[in-house]
C-alpha cells in the first residue's frame, strides 16, 4: 500500500535513492576498470546509461506516495531483471562462470530494498529470491559469487523490511495517541462544563429528597442513580491498545451513598477496566441490598487499593448470619449470596469472604485482581 506523505517510512525511501545513486557509481568504477576483459565491452555504456536513467526516474517516482503501488514496484523489478539477463552478452559466460560480477552488481539490490519497505520481509523476500534466481540462470551454476549476492539481497531484504514495519507500527501507534489525547481534552472539557451544571442540580436533588417519601424520594433516588451514572461516563478513561477502558471505581459507588451508607475511599481514582468496575460495583450493590433486608440499612463501606487488587469491604451491625443460613437459603433457590456476590466475583477471578458473628453483625470482603495496563493501574496508553 502507498504510503501517506509525511509518513514515518520517508526515511527509508530517501535512503533508499541514495543507495540507488551510490551503488550505481560503484558500477561505473567496476565497469570503467574489467571493461576490456568483457566480450562486448562497448554494449555495457547503452546499459550504464539507462542504469542512470532508471536511476533517477526511480528515485523521482519513489518521492511520491501516491506513485509507491503495484505498477512502480513491478517496472523497477524489471528493470533490475533486464540488467541482470544482458550482462552474459556484455560481460560473458566464461566471466561469470568464474564467479565474476554481473553488470548491476549491488544496483540490482534497489527493487529488493523497495519491495521490502513497501510491503515488509515477506515482500522484499519475494524480490530477493526472483532476483538470485535470475542472477543464477546468467551464471549458469551455483559459485561463491551467486551465493554472496543472493545472501546479500536476502538480508537486506529481511533487515529493511523489518524495519519498514516497526516504522508502520509505530506511525499507527502515534496517531492513536494522538487520537487518544484529543478526545481526552474534549471528554475533560465536557466533563467540567457538566460539572458545574448538571452534576450539582442532580445531587442537590439527590441530598434534598433523601428523607422524603413517595415519589419525591423515588425522584431524588433516581437523581442520585443519575448524578453516578453520568459521572461515571465523565470520568472514565479513554481504551488503550487493547480496547480496555479504565473506569473509577469510586463513581460506582456513589450511587450507593445515603444517610445510612457511607462510603470511605481513597482521594485519588481507583482505576479498573469498565466490567471489572462495573460487576464489582453489582456485587456491592447486592450486598447493601441484603443489608437493607436484613440488618436496618445501616452499612459502611470501604475500599482499600493495592497495587495488584482491590479490596471492599461492607459492614452493617445487624443481628448477623446464624451459622448455615446461607446453605440453607441456596437450598431454597435464595441465591443472592451465591450468584449475585459469590458466583460474579468468581467469575471475575476474585474472592468473596463473609464474616458473620450472630448479634455483632455482617462484614462482606470483596477482592478482585487489577490487572497491569492503562486500565488498569490508571496510567495513560502510551
Amino acid at each position: 500500500m502507498p504510503s501517506e506523505p509525511g509518513s514515518l517510512q520517508d526515511p527509508l525511501w530517501r535512503a533508499l535513492a541514495v543507495f540507488r545513486f551510490a551503488s550505481l557509481a560503484y558500477v561505473v568504477i567496476l565497469v570503467l576498470r574489467n571493461a576490456t576483459g568483457y566480450a562486448h565491452p562497448l554494449a555495457a555504456l547503452p546499459v550504464l546509461l539507462l542504469m542512470l536513467g532508471w536511476t533517477g526516474l526511480a528515485a523521482y517516482a519513489y518521492a511520491r506516495p501516491t506513485w509507491r503501488g503495484w505498477p512502480l514496484l513491478l517496472a523497477d523489478l524489471s528493470a533490475a531483471l533486464g540488467v541482470l539477463l544482458v550482462t552474459p552478452w556484455v560481460v560473458g559466460h566464461a566471466t561469470l562462470a568464474d564467479g565474476g560480477p554481473t553488470l548491476g552488481v549491488a544496483w540490482v539490490g534497489g527493487p529488493v530494498v523497495a519491495w521490502a519497505i513497501s510491503g515488509g520481509r515477506r515482500r522484499g523476500t519475494v524480490a530477493a529470491l526472483l532476483l538470485a534466481g535470475a542472477d543464477l540462470v546468467v551464471r549458469g551454476g551455483f559459485n561463491q559469487s551467486w551465493l554472496n549476492g543472493a545472501t546479500l539481497m536476502l538480508l537486506a531484504a529481511l533487515a529493511v523490511g523489518h524495519v519498514a514495519r516497526l516504522a508502520v507500527t509505530a506511525e499507527e501507534r502515534l496517531q492513536r495517541a494522538v487520537e487518544l489525547e484529543a478526545a481526552t481534552r474534549e471528554r475533560e472539557r465536557l466533563a467540567r462544563g457538566i460539572h458545574d451544571s448538571v452534576l450539582q442540580v442532580l445531587a442537590l436533588v439527590q441530598r434534598r429528597g433523601a428523607h422524603l417519601d413517595g415519589e419525591a424520594g423515588e425522584l431524588a433516588r433516581l437523581a442520585g442513580e443519575q448524578e453516578a451514572a453520568l459521572r461515571s461516563l465523565i470520568t472514565s478513561r479513554p481504551a488503550d491498545d487493547a480496547g480496555n477502558y479504565a473506569l473509577d471505581l469510586r463513581t460506582v459507588l456513589a450511587r450507593y451513598a445515603t444517610p445510612t451508607v457511607s462510603i470511605a475511599a481513597p482521594a485519588s481514582p481507583v482505576w479498573l477496566p469498565d466490567r471489572l468496575a462495573r460487576e464489582l460495583g453489582a456485587a456491592i450493590g447486592a450486598a447493601l441490598d441484603n443489608v437493607a433486608r436484613h440488618a436496618g440499612g445501616r452499612a459502611w463501606v470501604l475500599v482499600e487499593e493495592e497495587p495488584t487488587a482491590v479490596t471492599v469491604s461492607v459492614r452493617d451491625e445487624g443481628p448477623g448470619i446464624p451459622p448455615g443460613r446461607l446453605a440453607e437459603a441456596a437450598d431454597q433457590g435464595r441465591l443472592g449470596v451465591a450468584q449475585s456476590i459469590r458466583a460474579r466475583l468468581a467469575e471475575l477471578g476474585g474472592t468473596a469472604r463473609i464474616h458473620s458473628t450472630p448479634g455483632e453483625g455482617t462484614e462482606v470482603e470483596l477482592t478482585v485482581p487489577r490487572p497491569a495496563g492503562p486500565a488498569g493501574t490508571g496510567r495513560q496508553p502510551d
